[in-house]
């Protein structure tokens, strides 16, 4: 009998949220109430999302960044979640007297609270973190404390995967320090200073040598070649009932894809396809599906 295949092994580096999500009809207007149909607390964080769909597809999964203080009640519930999804968080690094950020969100519309000093954090050992590690994917915001890191992991030929919900500066050390950069729409805009995404992509292009791709919901994703000209992957059409955390899942299923070795068009497919899925059910981040559910979407596929 042949031996079987080790799962991959992907490094998450980001920060838990602990997230309160109201279903509601309209976000009410300021200083007026609504009634919500349902809440639900689930834990959250583009990293931690990512980290959920990666471990569904089958990898073994490690995540490192900052969380409150050993008596939070945030960080116990995270943690149980995480440990429920087969998540190692032995590299976790809490942070005596600060709180884990919260969330309350409704309609894709959030409020979050993050203190600030948890940028103020050390990574544990990067041999350690690196080790037996194929690829390695990291929150945009995370560059503070570990730009070093992502060095070293490029240095040994291990991918890099930025997962960007914000703007960047031109001269933030990530645009330069991945090998992926994965932005949604609106923030490859703002990070470019040009109102197109296949113009932005080229903009940024001429500042990084890393593989740029805008993923734009229901429109696809747009990315660059090795020639540097444009290409689309198509996203698929589902009935979408909760879009929270889509965006995670597809930079978890890339991230994965790549640890495995698959090229990008193949990796960009595959996210697609796990995104979709995740878009047909309500959870966030933990609606995430398994690696059968995505293998039989696909297949399912013209």
């Amino acid at each position: 009998m042949a031996p079987s295949v080790l799962a991959p092994r992907i490094l998450c580096i980001g920060i838990p949220v602990r997230d309160l999500t109201f279903r509601v009809e309209a976000v009410p207007a300021r200083g007026s109430k609504a009634n919500a149909t349902h809440l639900a607390e689930i834990c959250g964080g583009n990293a931690l999302n990512a980290a959920i769909a990666m471990t569904r597809l089958g990898g073994r999964v490690s995540f490192a960044g900052p969380m409150g203080d050993a008596r939070e009640r945030s960080s116990d519930f995270i943690l149980a979640r995480m440990a429920h999804e087969g998540i190692d968080t032995a590299h976790i690094v809490r942070m005596p007297g600060l709180s884990t950020p919260v969330s309350a969100s409704g309609e894709r519309t959030l409020t979050i609270f993050r203190d600030s000093a948890l940028w103020g954090m050390k990574l544990p050992d990067t041999d350690e973190l690196l080790a037996d590690c194929q690829a390695v994917l990291i929150e945009s915001r995370c560059g503070a404390f570990c730009i070093d890191l992502c060095i070293e992991a490029r240095r040994r030929g291990i991918p890099v995967i930025i997962g960007v919900d914000r703007a960047m500066s031109l001269q933030d050390e990530l645009l330069t320090a991945a090998s992926h950069l994965l932005f949604a729409s609106e923030q490859v805009q703002e990070t470019a200073g040009i109102a197109d995404d296949g113009e932005a992509l080229k903009r940024l292009a001429s500042l990084t040598p890393a593989f740029l791709a805008a993923t734009r919901g229901p429109q696809g994703t747009i990315w660059l070649d090795e020639a540097g000209a444009l290409e689309e992957t198509p996203a698929f059409p589902v009935e979408a009932v909760d879009t929270l955390g889509a965006g995670d899942v597809f930079h978890g299923a890339f991230a994965f894809c790549l640890a495995e070795g698959k090229g990008v068009r193949e990796a960009l497919r595959f996210a697609a396809a796990a995104a979709a899925l995740k878009c047909t059910r309500h959870g966030g981040g933990l609606a995430a599906p398994q690696r059968i559910e995505v293998e039989g979407f696909l297949r399912s596929q013209p």
